[in-house]
């Protein structure tokens, strides 16, 4: 959690719409916020009022997973909160399953099957989910990750165990991903409603995050690369085993320092807040400083990415918040390796570990 909280302005305090619900955060803009059954118990989604072809209407930003509480939260919505119009089109942040999960169901208009409506998203985000969908890409579980892990120092047989029996589980929360879609890229400008929305494209924790921003009202959906209490997960995936996604988020962070100070960001968890500059200030710190520790445990011992897991995080972690653990773990690893600052070496374990260079 983020220590240095009170440096942000939250500036609707404590005031969360209710599950189902929504709160208007500016003139056509909604905010809702659907459960999640994790740690991270919650996804913010976002209605912008729209008009496309003449036709007035709804942009959904973000969708949940799948479930059947969230699928009924968004079946009232669809009922008393878009008076009485239709989604014209559903855009999606990234991949992950709470962003992505519901999106094919929403296109075609939930349970009645009120529209049928195009997903936009960009290419690397599209592309993942298809992989992903199809059982693979995913660090979440099945064999490929069961080996990316085992080789990074993950040698518990339960856990490794544990891991290959989630196979199916990015299909369960993204049981279907729509067959066509329209691409969106860094710097497009998404007319919607009566704003112009540019495309602020993001790499690390995601292939190719889109944030959305409105210069003129000065309203960042900053999706998962800028939140507020929590730092975002940026991992090594098994498909990618030596990615540097640490270096390419921290240079992505760079695309928002330039936003006024007082831009409201909109983020998927937490809650909105202005003070972006701020926060990423914040979260470059938090990255210096593990990285910084991790230098340090190398140099007193060869590691391996689970070595590090207990040093940057000190709580207990189940088998969904330990994949998240040693990919990031890994992620540090990674950069200091690419950036020459440490070696690695196979051992006859066949375990993966990092010493100075």
């Amino acid at each position: 959690m983020n220590a240095l909280e009170h440096q942000l302005d939250y500036v609707f305090a404590d005031a969360l719409p209710e599950s189902g619900a929504v709160r208007e955060v500016a003139p056509g803009v909604l905010w809702l916020r659907m459960p999640l059954p994790f740690a991270l118990d919650h996804i913010n989604l976002w209605l912008l009022r729209d008009e496309i072809d003449g036709v007035q209407g709804w942009s959904v930003v973000d969708c949940g997973i799948s479930n059947d509480t969230i699928r009924a939260n968004w079946e009232r919505m669809f009922d008393t909160a878009l008076d009485g119009l239709p989604v014209l089109r559903v855009i999606v942040t990234h991949c992950h399953p709470d962003h992505l999960g519901l999106a094919d169901w929403i296109c075609k208009g939930g349970d009645k099957k009120r529209w049928n409506v195009r997903l936009w998203m960009s290419l690397g985000e599209y592309a993942m989910g298809r992989v992903m969908g199809a059982g693979d890409g995913s660090n979440a579980g099945g064999e490929r990750a069961a080996a990316h892990f085992a080789a990074h120092g993950l040698t518990d047989e339960a856990s490794l165990d544990a891991l290959r029996k989630r196979d199916s589980y990015y299909p369960t929360l993204v049981p279907s991903i729509p067959h066509e879609y329209r691409r969106i890229r860094n710097g497009d400008v998404l007319r919607i409603g009566s704003r112009n929305w540019e495309v602020v494209a993001g790499y690390g924790h995601s292939p190719e995050h889109s944030a959305l921003y409105c210069a003129a009202d000065k309203l960042l959906i900053s999706g998962d690369m800028v939140l507020p209490r929590i730092s975002t997960n940026v991992s090594v995936f098994a498909i990618e085993p030596e990615g540097n996604p640490l270096a390419l988020y921290l240079e992505s962070l760079g695309r928002y320092e330039s936003m006024p100070a007082d831009t409201l960001a909109l983020p998927s968890h937490g809650k909105p807040f202005r003070g972006v500059q701020t926060r990423i200030g914040q979260l470059r710190d938090h990255h210096r400083a593990r990285l910084a520790e991790v230098r340090e445990a190398c140099a007193q011992k060869a590691c391996s990415a689970a070595d590090i897991v207990p040093i940057m995080f000190k709580r207990k972690l189940d088998i969904h918040q330990m994949t998240f653990a040693l990919g990031e773990a890994l992620a540090h690893l990674n950069l200091l390796w690419l950036d020459g600052t440490l070696k690695r070496k196979t051992g006859d374990d066949g375990v993966i570990r990092f010493s100075p260079a």
